[in-house]
């Protein structure tokens, strides 16, 4: 299997944030925002010992348990501190109380667990000298000292750990993204020399193998990633508790997988490098339902039922929405429609129902267009989304009914435009 194709049908990765912001308990930009000079930060490194950092804990845990199929490890955030052994700066890891190169660890759990390699890497660095920022104002003397420095970099952690499956850029600021500033087409030619295969983002300057949407699950014509928190921040913030609830988490799983994108779900290692107990509590929940209902969601195709404009929230369903593959559709319930639902629109043969978690079968009739389902239950447990299995005789196929007065809206899974989903 070619990356491309595992990454189109993988669904949902975990993002890990770790460097010495997590020290600190204020998120990852606290250095930029509070202004902390750059020697008081790097004293942050003589407690830095990583003692509950388990690799290969959190990856199994990723695989076995939360139903995750790849991992990104940021390698250097903007603050500069390196997780890996690098030649180039003393601000690393292996140079603290640790003495770990906690990338190396990262990487082989992930082999070791069968879960696919990803690394995230800042081009900004606010620890150098020269930087971005001085780039800007002494370009002849800083900039191509500055830009050989991160492509140094990037060439260490392409060429130090075997094969690697996806290259991860980020902190693409002052040069708003701009090609020449970060020199992306080299940038990206020796990645792609070092790593045959590999993906990248489009995080450089250039397009990259896959769109990374963030904040928001937005789909896109090209394969795509929405990468998300699972509070507020990125990194380790003590005070941040406004966490997504499971539901959430599983509706986001859902819109990836009706646009045929992937998740990659973020959790802030605390200081000592353990996993926040609410994110374990999350990830389990979700883990497990995945166990129960998780073809509704891997290597899904596209389908969504839209308004009646392409800038409209795709809401006709009052009850929950959908996924598709195959001759297969899923309706995701979020609330009880008591005994009986009844669906409209469906433009394709029905031969079978049921609770897919359970595989119990719902009775059912078809007249043309309408679907009547007997769900037999007045109350039902809705804190996960309920999903209902339809098997079809030909392609699944349903129109957003327009009411008496108006025309039907056509809609299959292969619609191009999806609506932008945000949270």
């Amino acid at each position: 299997m070619t990356n491309k194709e595992w990454f189109e049908n993988a669904r949902y990765g975990l993002f890990i944030h770790y460097g010495l912001y997590s020290l600190l308990g204020r998120g990852e930009w606290v250095m930029n925002k509070e202004q902390i000079p750059v020697d008081e930060y790097a004293n942050l490194s003589h407690s830095f010992t990583a003692e509950n950092f388990d690799a290969d804990e959190i990856i199994r845990r990723a695989k076995n348990d939360w139903g995750m199929r790849y991992a990104v490890l940021t390698t250097k955030h903007h603050e500069g501190f390196c997780l890996y052994d690098s030649k180039l700066t003393s601000f690393t890891t292996t140079k603290t109380a640790a003495k770990r190169d906690l990338v190396a660890e990262f990487v082989n759990a992930c082999r070791k667990h069968g879960i696919r390699i990803g690394l995230y890497h800042s081009l900004n660095d606010w620890s150098t000298s020269p930087n971005a920022t001085d780039t800007l104002e002494r370009p002849k003397e800083c900039y191509q000292k500055f830009i050989d420095f991160v492509h140094g970099q990037i060439r260490e952690i392409m060429s130090s750990y075997g094969r690697i499956d996806i290259m991860w850029y980020d902190g693409w600021w002052p040069f708003n993204g701009s090609e020449t500033g970060w020199q992306a087409e080299k940038l990206n030619a020796m990645v792609r020399s070092l790593q045959p295969g590999i993906l990248v983002n489009g995080r450089c300057g250039l397009p990259g193998d896959f769109s990374t949407p963030e904040g928001h699950v937005s789909a896109a014509q090209c394969m795509w990633e929405a990468c998300m928190t699972l509070n507020n921040n990125w990194g380790y913030h003590q005070g941040d508790n406004n966490w997504k609830s499971t539901k959430a988490v599983a509706e986001m799983l859902r819109q990836a997988a009706s646009g045929r994108g992937n998740l990659l779900l973020n959790i802030g290692l605390r200081p000592d490098g353990s996993i926040p107990q609410p994110c374990i509590e999350i990830l389990n929940t979700v883990g497990q339902w995945l166990k129960e209902n998780g073809e509704s969601i891997y290597d899904s195709e596209r389908f969504e039922v839209e308004a009646y404009t392409r800038k409209e929230r795709s809401d006709w369903s009052h009850h929950g929405q959908y996924t598709a593959w195959g001759n297969n559709f899923y309706l995701h319930l979020h609330s009880w429609p008591g005994k009986e639902l009844v669906i409209t629109g469906v433009e394709c043969k029905v031969s079978g129902i049921e609770f897919l978690a359970t595989r119990q079968k719902i009775h059912f009739t078809q007249n043309g267009t309408k679907l009547i389902l007997e769900l037999g239950y007045d109350e039902y447990d809705t804190s996960m989304p309920v999903v209902i299995h339809f098997t079809t005789a030909n392609e699944p196929r349903i129109y957003r009914s327009g009411g008496h007065n108006n025309p039907k809206i056509p809609h299959c899974r292969y619609d191009p435009l999806p609506a932008e989903i945000k949270y």
